[in-house]
C-alpha cells in the first residue's frame, strides 16, 4: 500500500497511488527492520516530526505481507538528513528501525 501525501501538513488521506521520485537528491530514505504489522500510516506518523513528507510506502510481497522495510520521501533533503540523524535506532512497534538514504538505483529508460 502506498501513500502519496498532500496538503498543508502532508497529512495525507489514506493510501494513494504511485509517486515518489527518488532521483538521488537526498530526499528519499530507506527504513528497515520494520515489524510486519507496521502500516504506511504508522511509518508516516513516526517520521513526520522532522519534516514534510511527500511520499511513504511499506513494501509488500506478492501475498500482501510486509517485506520489513519502507520508503519515506521528504520534500527537502535537509529534513531527510535530520530524519537519519534523529530517527535511526528509534522504535516502531517495539523494534529499532534503521534509517538511511535509499541507495536503490533509478531505472534506465
Amino acid at each position: 500500500v502506498k501513500g502519496l501525501l498532500a496538503g498543508p501538513e502532508a497529512g495525507g488521506e489514506g493510501p494513494g497511488g504511485g509517486g515518489g521520485g527518488g532521483g538521488g537528491d537526498g530526499t528519499r530514505l530507506y527504513v528497515g527492520n520494520l515489524a510486519w504489522s507496521v502500516s504506511w500510516q504508522e511509518l508516516k506518523d513516526h517520521m513526520k516530526g522532522v519534516g514534510r513528507i511527500a511520499y511513504v510506502d511499506v513494501v509488500k510481497d506478492s501475498t500482501g505481507r510486509s517485506r520489513g522495510y519502507g520508503i519515506v520521501e521528504y520534500e527537502h533533503a535537509e529534513d531527510a538528513q535530520t530524519a537519519i540523524n534523529e530517527l535511526h535506532d528509534t522504535s516502531i512497534a517495539g523494534r529499532p528501525i534503521h534509517v538511511r538514504e535509499d541507495r536503490k538505483p533509478e531505472a534506465n529508460y
